[in-house]
């Protein structure tokens, strides 16, 4: 039985996040599909609030036992986006890309599922250990029908229906997650091709990243962003993941 945040490097605890013997796992999605009402009922009273370090966002962490397993959860500040520059997106993004999450769980809307799949996507380029928690099924129901296997199939990885108001589901998403982290549940998330002169650059930028990053840095994902100019990701780079005695400017 292993799982990634038992690993010797923690790098989740330089984001205020207590150690932890068992899986770290990320809350992310956007404001308002239920995502604390998702943490709430997995965690109960087994939670801690604080901030940040070195922001003004609220951070909420909390636990849960699974199979006899201390699940840590973190909820990540709601987005809509990992791309913009925002404090709550800041934390979010550099939470997944250098916290090294042994899991993520992305809570989206089922009424909204077109607005909410642009995060769960951008979410699905950072990390193949996902599960997709089709929240507010109930109400989606009376207007539409989904086919949940379709698109578990389209995205790649599981797809869990919920009721997070009621608690529906939520025996299957620890499942799901416990599958992830403990059991090495294979995922094919679906990844973004771009235009030929954006691949061709990230193509330039990547092996450089890969020769100065840790292994659970997503180089790929990260090459998107310095080819688009996003100096907040670069910065985050030297702060959580390069070298000390290299630093970042050979880059």
């Amino acid at each position: 039985m292993e799982y990634e945040c038992c690993a010797s490097a923690q790098p989740w605890v330089q984001f205020g996040v207590e150690h932890s013997d068992g899986p770290i796992i990320a809350l992310a999605g956007n404001p308002n599909v239920g995502k604390t009402t998702i943490f709430n009922a997995l965690t109960g009273m087994r939670q801690h609030t604080g901030n940040w370090p070195g922001k003004t966002v609220k951070q909420a962490r909390g636990s849960y036992l699974y199979r006899s397993i201390r699940f840590t959860v973190v909820d990540l500040p709601g987005t809509f986006s990992l791309l913009s520059h925002s404090s709550d997106e800041q934390v979010a993004r550099d939470f997944l890309v250098f916290g090294r999450p042994s899991a993520t769980i992305i809570v989206v809307d089922a009424t909204r599922l077109e607005r909410n799949l642009n995060l769960a996507l951008q979410v699905l380029e950072i990390t193949d250990r996902a599960v997709v928690a089709l929240n507010m099924i109930d109400e989606a129901r009376n207007k539409m029908e989904i086919d949940v296997e379709q698109l578990q199939k389209e995205l790649g990885v599981p797809v869990v229906p919920t009721v997070a108001r009621r608690k529906k589901g939520l025996d299957k998403l620890m499942q799901t997650v416990y599958e992830l982290t403990c059991e090495g549940l294979p995922t094919s998330p679906l990844r973004l091709t771009y235009p030929r002169h954006i691949e061709e650059a990230v193509q330039r930028v990547e092996p450089l990243l890969k020769e100065e990053l840790p292994p659970w840095v997503n180089a790929r994902w990260l090459a998107l962003r310095l080819v688009e100019g996003d100096v907040s990701s670069l910065r985050s780079l030297a702060r959580y993941a390069a070298p000390a005695e290299k630093g970042v400017t050979a880059l």
